[in-house]
């Protein structure tokens, strides 16, 4: 059995728009969601700017009691999900045991960690939440999730770092096209924007410490000095394409491939030749069956603004892809202006990959100033570009070595 999968319904809470009409229009235009740090006190800290969630109340979309049941992390899961699931229709269009949830989270509920240990230092064992599991532990999105879908089919958790949404994304992708599932809601998540999280980060050298929010996240840009923490969720639900037709639903794209590989060499640095990552697009690449001009290619790159991240992958594409078809396609790093969401950064950006294929536009790598020779790339400096697409990729390369790569053609 290997059945076609479709994305007919998407949900976004990111640092530069609270849904995916207003999250695209952020794209389109260039918009930096990046700014000084207002959830925490950053005297102490090394980074001063994130890519914060802006005027997200989630009263406006949950009930008070859910509320104040889950951390952050479930809220802006919940959210995404619920928009990609009105979006889709698929709700009473499915049978429950036949729709799936694919949603991770790369950190869980950090800021729940930080409140009930304290809690417990402070004011004794006995003053910590009865929800403080329930808030905390990563596979609650995706059971929040499918306990508001009524979604009786698999429910799988996936933690692979910066590749969890992607992950998520390909591995439901599987699910449908070898017949697990008819639907699933896919998507990833994480809200770690926090002062034990930052300073962390901060400690192996991987956040950028500038105080210039434009000047901050800057992918392929030859004085990249590390990446910006961003928060939000990103949701896709992915449908069998005979399913989807049948019901009339509105189909963005097909999903037709997808790679995932380890370096399976450092827990954080990439293995500096690219061999797996290169792999997990190949293997991606691998399973599409479309022919297509090299300039009719987008690929939306993990692009994390450190040096190691941008060179590598520079080098991955280029294995992959061929050194000339590779110089041909356009690429972005839309972390530019969303900062890196960590497990949700797959997800957004998958829905960044759909909808520039939906309206043949290539969102920009902002902030980009100076060329690096090890980044050669087309890499669509600070202004999107208007071009016929038919192919569009998302790329993400974890921490431990996860490297992902998912792809998409027009329908």
């Amino acid at each position: 059995m290997n059945r076609r999968v479709v994305v007919t319904g998407l949900g976004a809470v990111t640092p530069i728009g609270n849904d995916v009409a207003s999250y695209w229009e952020g794209l389109k235009s260039g918009k930096n969601g990046i700014d000084f740090i207002t959830r925490c006190d950053t005297t102490e800290l090394k980074a001063k700017l994130a890519g914060e969630v802006k005027d997200f109340d989630p009263k406006q979309f949950l009930d008070a009691k859910t509320v104040r049941q889950t951390d952050r992390f479930e809220q802006y899961a919940l959210v995404a999900a619920m928009q990609a699931a009105e979006d889709s229709g698929i709700k009473d269009q499915i049978a429950a045991d036949r729709l799936g949830v694919y949603f991770g989270s790369g950190i869980g509920g950090f800021d729940t960690f930080i409140n009930e240990h304290n809690t417990f230092l402070n004011r004794g064992p006995s003053r910590v939440s009865p929800f403080f599991i329930t808030k905390m532990i990563a596979n609650m999105a995706a059971g929040m999730i499918a306990i508001q879908l009524h979604a009786q089919g698999p429910c799988i958790e996936v933690t692979t770092a910066c590749a969890t949404g992607t992950n998520a994304i390909g591995e439901a992708m599987r699910a449908i096209r070898h017949g697990y599932a008819d639907a699933v809601l896919a998507g990833g998540v994480d809200a770690a924007i926090n002062p034990v999280a930052i300073a962390g980060f901060s400690s192996c050298q991987a956040l950028c410490e500038s105080t210039d929010k434009d000047n901050a996240s800057t992918p392929f840009d030859k004085n990249r000095s590390g990446f910006v923490m961003g928060e939000g969720a990103g949701a896709l639900v992915l449908e069998e394409y005979e399913h989807a037709k049948a019901r009339g639903a509105k189909i963005y794209a097909e999903v037709v491939g997808y790679g995932s590989t380890c370096d399976a060499h450092h827990v954080t640095a990439p293995e500096s030749e690219a061999i797996a990552s290169s792999k997990a697009i190949a293997d991606c690449l691998a399973e599409i069956s479309i022919e297509c001009p090299a300039e009719e290619i987008y690929l939306n790159a993990h692009g994390t603004s450190t040096s190691l991240n941008d060179k590598t992958e520079t080098k991955a594409i280029k294995k992959a892809f061929g050194e000339e078809t590779a110089h041909k396609i356009h690429v972005s790093s839309t972390k530019s202006m969303t900062g890196h969401l960590l497990g949700a950064a797959g997800a957004i950006e998958a829905i960044a990959a759909v909808k520039a294929l939906e309206n043949n536009l290539v969102p920009p790598t902002i902030n980009y100033k100076e060329a690096d020779p090890e980044c050669d790339l087309d890499i669509t400096p600070n202004t999107a570009v208007e071009t016929p697409l038919t192919l569009a990729f998302s790329t993400s390369l974890g921490f431990g070595g996860h490297n992902a790569c998912i792809a998409f053609a027009k329908i």
